[in-house]
């Protein structure tokens, strides 16, 4: 999402569809908007959300800022409804803004995008539960947009963020996207991600050529392509796919990356990940665009789980706190009343809590399970409950599926 200018500071509190508003904090900005988290007032169990103001780059038309937005809410009110496209909440007109009325998008809050994992990955790739997890969702998103008529046309990582509470990954940003047949915009998609017809076109477009052709929607199935490989590789590929020897033979350089002996992945797994983006990133633009079928893909009849790594990165409602009782604290009736009564005031102190849960029985001894209202929450508790001394004891806390703790999964060790 990008978002919003409300002049030298944002307002500290916002009306939107007949609701107070306080806004916490920036969240990005673009050449046209810019987008803030806001939580409703009075109403703590309310999950936050996300505001992204239009506002007209400056010597441009104010008419600029109010084509971006009726362009992004046409396409976000179409695609409404499926679990891996960002959800719009409503639309509402910002009356305070510093340079006059400005139009606003009300979205779901999302978490950590697939950049910022990438950045915590550490050159060393993602793990590949978390790349099946990613190309699944995202292929579902696109073949639901795609069969509605649509092209995201700026696919990428920042794009691709968490959703904490549905515990997927969700698309966002349709600032250039558009309609099939009917491509209004000539510079898509952002370098490093660009298919090789979008880079043609916008090639000549600079040099105010008309080109014969429009993009399809096979350029959304390149950009996955290179994001799945850079996931797997841990690698930015910029330069890589803007290189000549990418262009002469780009199948070489992935066969080289799979090969890499500084990556660590499964072997077969790797293989089948392997060739599947080597279709998506297919230079014939029918051919690519048959990779959406992809989830019939050997690579996702593998179960992959989760390691502790991908549950300490991937946000949850749900922590779970570990080395905080004793075997002998959970044989008395009395002391275990007493600590599970100041872990929940202590958890309390950073959001509302929903349940509380410390099993006396295996899976799960001794362990506690502390659900929040959303989880802004639990990222705040998790942050400041890490390393805290309770009894005695350095507490552990890691994010704990939400899934698994509602169905009553309880992991005794850690995965």
């Amino acid at each position: 999402m990008s978002g919003c200018v409300w002049g030298a500071a944002p307002p500290l509190l916002l009306e939107a569809l007949g609701r107070l508003w306080e806004v916490q904090a920036p969240l990005g900005s673009g050449s046209s908007a810019s987008v803030y988290r806001v939580r409703c007032c009075g109403d703590p169990r309310a999950p936050p959300g996300a505001v992204k103001e239009f506002v007209p780059p400056p010597a441009r038309p104010a008419d600029c800022a109010e084509y971006g937005f009726r362009k992004e809410r046409a396409a976000l009110e179409q695609l409404r409804g499926h679990r891996n496209i960002v959800t719009l909440y409503g639309v509402f007109t910002n009356h305070y803004s510093a340079n006059g009325p400005s139009r606003c998008l009300l979205l779901e809050l999302l978490d950590i995008s697939v950049s910022e994992l990438l950045l915590h990955s550490s050159n060393q790739g993602c793990s590949m539960w978390m790349i099946q997890h990613c190309a699944r969702d995202v292929l579902e998103a696109l073949a639901f947009l795609h069969h509605k008529g649509y092209v995201h046309a700026d696919l990428k990582p920042r794009n691709i963020l968490w959703s904490a509470e549905e515990e997927c990954f969700k698309l966002i940003d349709f600032g250039l996207s558009f309609k099939e047949g009917n491509q209004d915009v000539k510079y898509i998609q952002t370098d490093g991600y660009r298919a090789p017809e979008a880079e043609l076109q916008n090639c000549l477009a600079q040099a105010g050529l008309q080109s014969e052709t429009e993009c399809t929607s096979a350029v959304d199935l390149w950009s996955l392509g290179i994001v799945l490989l850079e996931m797997f590789s841990g690698m930015k590929l910029k330069h890589t796919v803007q290189s000549q020897e990418w262009k002469t033979n780009s199948s070489a350089i992935i066969d080289r990356i799979f090969a890499s002996e500084g990556v660590v992945n499964s072997a077969i797994p790797a293989y089948h990940l392997r060739d599947l983006i080597k279709s998506m990133l297919h230079c014939d633009q029918g051919k690519r665009a048959s990779a959406e079928k992809a989830l019939c893909s050997p690579f996702f009849s593998i179960p992959f789980a989760p390691h502790i790594e991908d549950l300490v990165m991937l946000p949850t409602p749900v922590l779970r706190l570990l080395n905080v009782l004793s075997d002998a604290s959970l044989q008395s009736e009395e002391e275990y009343e007493d600590i599970l009564e100041d872990i929940r005031e202590e958890c309390q102190k950073y959001g509302p809590v929903v349940s509380l849960l410390i099993p006396k029985e295996n899976p799960g001894k001794g362990q506690v399970f502390v659900e929040y209202a959303n989880a802004g929450d639990s990222k705040a508790a998790q942050k400041m409950l890490t390393g805290k001394i309770f009894d005695g004891k350095f507490v552990v806390a890691t994010f704990y599926p939400l899934s698994a703790y509602k169905r009553g999964y309880l992991y005794q060790n850690l995965l």
